[in-house]
């Protein structure tokens, strides 16, 4: 900053030296006649003497006053001047000096070049200005190092990928105390490889490496190497190994290395194309002709499948760690980790959360712990209390409430029944997800949300919970059809019926479960798909008819069941109706009081000053409540009104 104003100052000087030069000088103390004064007093006698500078006039008077006019170039002046006996004194023009004609021949020049570097060190701030190589520094590494004394993170800040950690325990091992391997011929693996799902911790882990080793930490971004110019990549990634051999021993960490390590063969360009140039020069860096001792790769990406094979063999990226999603336990470590960061009450569980939190990340649970300290920080409090975690939750499963969304009472009533309808078909089948929640408080993108959570975490899935997911996503269009009557359905169940039937889909062509059709794959392989897209050439014009009547006969089968089990609980029906129309929100304990038939209690945080007494709602049974309830904990999501 304080050079580019020193630059323009200069500029600004240099102009205003020029335009001085060029500005010629006035004499304060003459004063100024027009051209007709002058004649005038010439013709009177009046003028004793003049000096011509072009068309400026400096004259005298014979009363010895001095005056400054312009000619208009009159030729016949000189005459006038003569016959009236002025002294006449001609200037010779005035030429500048052979500096200032240097200068102000070559300024504009001068300034366009400076004006082209400035613009081009602003281009290039990211390699040269932080390396501080110049303005044309294409071909530098953009790894930013980081000393060992600059890394804090260590494995007690990585919590939920305990396998992972012991995977990468051996590198830092000898990084400390390479003799202890060298000394019984073993070699350390010159790659790792690091993949997951995003937000999984994949760079926390390579920081911790770095910082329990305490050695230099390189980092970069695999789009960092590509640029439009061919070569560059390949470049920077000679420089990039340079710089880390006169830091040996050290780490390189290479961010998204998919950008750059994709299978070759593949792209517009063959192998010429700059990406397959830099890839090139990677493979050799790691593993050719020069050894790279005490330089050790980490690189992280979330896809590892589309990666050069080259890239994955022995001697280069040799050692793969998956970093998975956490499971409870990992949760529930993640949580304590980011909860010592936030001033949590005593009545904080992090192993409630951690259980009402399946498939989350890392990244998802500090987001989490981040939202709680948010809504305690509106509501002026001086703790993080298990309130602010159970809201916390709810926003990032279900998306923040959209209070100000002014609907009708038709249409309360409406999404009251529906999302009824999904939590009564899912308490009732077997092998289904418990209700987590129930609102008609439009959130996110739905107007209401009927939330199943798991109560494990569960790898594999049954044909039983799947039927039963396939039941519960029609509950909410089945009981808006039996109270307003099949005219009356609305558009609500758009995103449920999408989503049954690419599960009903999955279970015919993927996953075996037809009895006609059997334990073979219909699927739709992109590699051998037509152009008429979503149509497989391996498979029949009659297969492809049959797929379709086994998906139609999964989803009709489910549907009868959903339609039976709500009416037959009808009642029940009406009365989860009646209480969401007034709590607009109801937990697990208030749902086993509706499915018991008993009076509902009201939430602990709701007040209402109309209301007096408990403000129950009382469900009367009309006919046999059905048997075939199991609540055993598998995976599922919530089913939603769009």
């Amino acid at each position: 900053m304080v050079k580019n104003i020193i630059m323009w100052v200069v500029i600004a000087v240099v102009l205003m030296s020029v335009f001085n030069n060029f500005g010629g000088s006035k004499d304060s103390s003459s004063n100024t006649l027009s051209y007709s004064q002058f004649i005038n007093s010439v013709n009177a006698g009046q003028v004793s003497k003049v000096a011509i500078d072009g068309p400026n006039i400096i004259g005298q008077t014979t009363s010895g006053e001095r005056f400054t006019t312009r000619s208009p170039g009159d030729i016949h002046l000189v005459d006038d001047l003569l016959k009236n006996g002025v002294e006449i004194i001609a200037k010779p023009p005035e030429e500048p000096s052979a500096l200032m004609s240097i200068l102000i021949s070559w300024f504009p020049m001068l300034l366009l070049i400076g004006v082209w570097i400035f613009f081009m060190r602003q281009m290039q701030g990211g390699a040269g200005g932080a390396g501080g190589r110049g303005a044309l520094s294409f071909g530098k590494s953009k790894a930013r190092m980081l000393n060992e004394d600059e890394i804090k993170v260590t494995f007690a800040d990585v919590a939920g990928v305990q396998e992972a950690k012991e995977e990468v325990v051996e590198v830092v091992d000898f990084l400390k105390d390479p003799s202890k391997f060298q000394k019984l011929g073993g070699m350390i693996p010159r790659g790792i490889l690091m993949s997951g799902s995003p937000g999984t911790g994949k760079t926390l882990l390579a920081k911790a490496i770095a910082g329990e080793a305490k050695v230099p930490f390189f980092s970069i971004s695999g789009s960092d190497f590509v640029e439009m110019f061919v070569g560059v990549g390949a470049s920077r990634v000679r420089d990039m190994f340079e710089q880390a051999k006169k830091s040996a021993p050290c780490i390189i960490f290479i961010d998204e290395i998919d950008a750059v390590g994709r299978a070759r063969g593949i792209g517009m360009g063959g192998g010429n194309d700059e990406r397959e140039q830099t890839l090139n020069q990677l493979l050799v860096e790691m593993d050719g002709f020069s050894g790279n001792e005490g330089v050790i790769v980490i690189a992280a990406t979330n896809r590892p499948d589309v990666l050069d094979p080259a890239l994955l063999r022995p001697g280069r990226f040799d050692r793969q760690v998956v970093v998975p999603l956490p499971d409870i336990r990992g949760r529930e470590q993640i949580l304590k980790v980011h909860l010592k960061k936030v001033p949590a009450g005593d009545s904080v569980n992090p192993n409630v959360i951690a259980r009402g939190t399946p498939g989350f990340s890392g990244a998802d649970l500090a987001n989490l712990v981040n939202e709680a300290a948010l809504f305690a920080a509106r509501a002026d409090k001086k703790l993080v209390d298990m309130n602010d975690m159970e809201n916390a939750k709810d926003k990032v499963l279900m998306g923040a409430e959209r209070r100000s969304m002014v609907m009708s009472e038709e249409e309360k009533r409406c999404t009251a029944y529906h999302e009824a309808g999904h939590a009564i078909v899912g308490r009732l089948v077997p092998e289904h997800d418990p209700v987590y929640k129930v609102t008609i408080i439009p959130r996110g993108r739905a107007l209401g949300v009927t939330m199943f959570l798991p109560e494990r975490d569960q790898i594999s899935v049954s044909k039983q919970k799947l039927e039963s997911q396939l039941s519960s996503l029609y509950g909410g269009r089945i009981a808006e059809e039996i109270i307003f009557g099949a005219e009356a359905v609305t558009t609500g169940a758009s995103n449920d019926i999408e989503r049954a039937s690419a599960i009903a889909r999955n279970m015919v062509t993927q996953w075996g479960f037809s009895e006609k059709l059997g334990a073979l794959n219909y699927g739709e392989d992109e590699n051998i798909m037509g152009h008429s897209g979503g149509h497989n050439k391996m498979i029949s014009d009659e297969t492809t008819e049959l797929i379709n009547k086994e998906v139609r006969a999964f989803i009709d089968r489910n549907y009868d069941r959903a339609k039976q089990i709500l009416t037959e609980n009808v009642d029940i029906l009406h009365a989860m109706t009646e209480a969401l129309m007034k709590y607009e929100t109801l937990d697990s304990d208030q749902l086993d009081q509706i499915m018991a038939r008993q009076p509902v209690s009201e939430p602990k945080d709701w007040e209402n000053d109309d209301q007096s007494g408990s403000g129950s709602v009382k469900v009367e049974k009309e006919e046999k409540e059905s048997s075939d309830k199991d609540s055993k904990p598998t995976v599922g999501g919530p089913a939603e009104q769009p």
